[in-house]
């Protein structure tokens, strides 16, 4: 029989994702763990891998086009089976709604099933699995996906004033971003004629502003960052760091060094060394136990249009400078062109992040669960310092340690960042 394969929750607590690219197409023959399609989530493009073997009959989303997880995206046919009347599978496997939870939507249209539409080639032209239909005039009925009308909820848009450009006149999810831009940038004449205008006394105008929308992976860093700081108990720990005996190893480094290796490379081998040495803060809380790592994995903060993300380095403690260097390079690449993995961005028990390019004096990360530590990483900057009891010029980098009050207590966490400050102030023992 043939096999509805649904939008995967390819990311943990997704409500939706959106389809980046087929690579199948109707008629191929796919084999179980062969790509199907890359689908592109709020923080990463992940590559789905077919589940079941057999030919694929029809796409059910278009490449651009979101769905929510658990609609349908692709029917295939199991091998050797044919005549398989889509239409009728599809009818079949759409499911009532949940009922309303709102007295506002106690009169929210019911979930109906459109004549099928016979599909043309391209993916952009087939009919999707389950609409709901929204009346638009008297005797004519509209359609729409539950997502694009939950969406539709969420921006205030009245999906009859919506016109639709899907198959049918399906509204699809690029037609409220056209009505939601239109309103914005029509004037308001509501009560124009009826309200005559004061010329006696000066009118103050409203200050003026612009409504940015909420990307997916902003929404998805807002609730993380709120669940970590509502949820974690964080603590901090602050150290000044001598670092004139880095700079000037790094300089003597760069001279003959086939890549130039940063700042930002040293701290990351230094974070990675303290974890070895003190190996209890290397851990992260479960509900059961604390996990303690026997290797250092590090995610490194990477700044991107779209917001913050964080792919992780694998096994740092066996890594040289130059190597950590291409590896943070080539993944801060592909992290800006939207390029990375989802299995990239997860694991680790500690990050850093580095905002010393900026001139930061000082600053406090927030825990990205479920690791245990962040290093927040300040400018290097000149500053008086005492020096065999004299007060002398010397280049200093403040580090705030965040860490997990559940694993990490506070004698540990100033344990860990000693011995960081002491592998920073003394770089030879960082690259030996």
């Amino acid at each position: 029989m043939a096999i509805i394969v649904r939008m995967p929750e390819v990311l943990a607590n997704a409500s939706e994702a959106a389809m980046q690219t087929w690579l199948v197409t109707v008629g191929d023959s796919v084999a179980v763990g062969q790509p199907l399609a890359e689908i592109e989530t709020e923080k990463a493009n992940v590559e789905y891998q077919s589940e079941v073997a057999g030919t694929v009959l029809r796409l059910l989303v278009s490449e651009g086009d979101s769905a929510a997880v658990g609609e349908p995206i692709v029917v295939i046919a199991e091998p050797g089976e044919a005549d398989v009347d889509v239409d009728r599978l599809l009818a079949g496997a759409v499911a009532d709604p949940p009922a309303p939870t709102e007295a506002s939507e106690d009169a929210a249209p019911a979930v109906v099933v459109p004549t099928p539409v016979v599909p043309a080639k391209g993916a952009a032209d087939l009919p999707q699995a389950a609409v709901v239909g929204v009346s638009a005039e008297p005797g004519e009925r509209r359609f729409a996906s539950p997502l694009v009308r939950r969406l539709a909820r969420e921006r205030n848009l009245d999906l009859a004033s919506v016109a639709g450009s899907g198959p049918s006149g399906r509204i699809v999810r690029r037609d409220l971003e056209g009505a939601q831009q239109a309103i914005a940038q029509a004037p308001s004449l509501s009560g124009a004629a009826a309200t005559p205008i004061a010329t006696a006394a000066p009118v103050m105008s409203a200050p003026g502003y612009t409504d940015v929308p909420h990307t997916g992976m902003r929404r998805a860093i807002a609730r993380r960052l709120t669940e970590s700081k509502s949820s974690v108990p964080h603590f901090y720990v602050v150290a000044d760091c001598r670092v004139d005996a880095l700079l000037e190893l790094r300089r003597k480094v760069n001279e003959t060094a086939a890549r130039k290796i940063s700042i930002n490379d040293f701290v990351i081998k230094a974070v990675a060394k303290a974890l070895v040495e003190v190996p209890e803060a290397n851990v992260i809380w479960t509900d059961d136990a604390s996990r303690r790592f026997d290797t250092v994995d590090l995610a490194v903060a990477v700044s991107t249009e779209g917001g913050l993300l964080t792919p992780v380095l694998r096994g740092v403690e066996r890594l040289g400078l130059a190597a950590i260097s291409e590896q943070v390079s080539e993944l801060a690449d592909r992290a800006r062109s939207g390029r990375l993995k989802q299995h990239e961005l997860e694991g680790g028990s500690f990050a850093i992040s580095n905002l010393g390019m900026f001139g930061v004096d000082e600053f406090s990360a927030i825990l990205n669960p479920p690791q245990s530590g962040i290093l927040a990483v300040a400018a290097a900057k000149q500053r008086p310092v005492v020096e065999n009891d004299s007060i002398v010029v010397g280049t200093v980098m403040t580090v705030t340690l965040s860490a997990d009050h559940r694993v990490v207590d506070g004698a540990l966490a100033a344990s860990w960042l000693a011995a960081f400050v002491r592998l920073i102030e003394n770089p030879l023992s960082i690259v030996i």
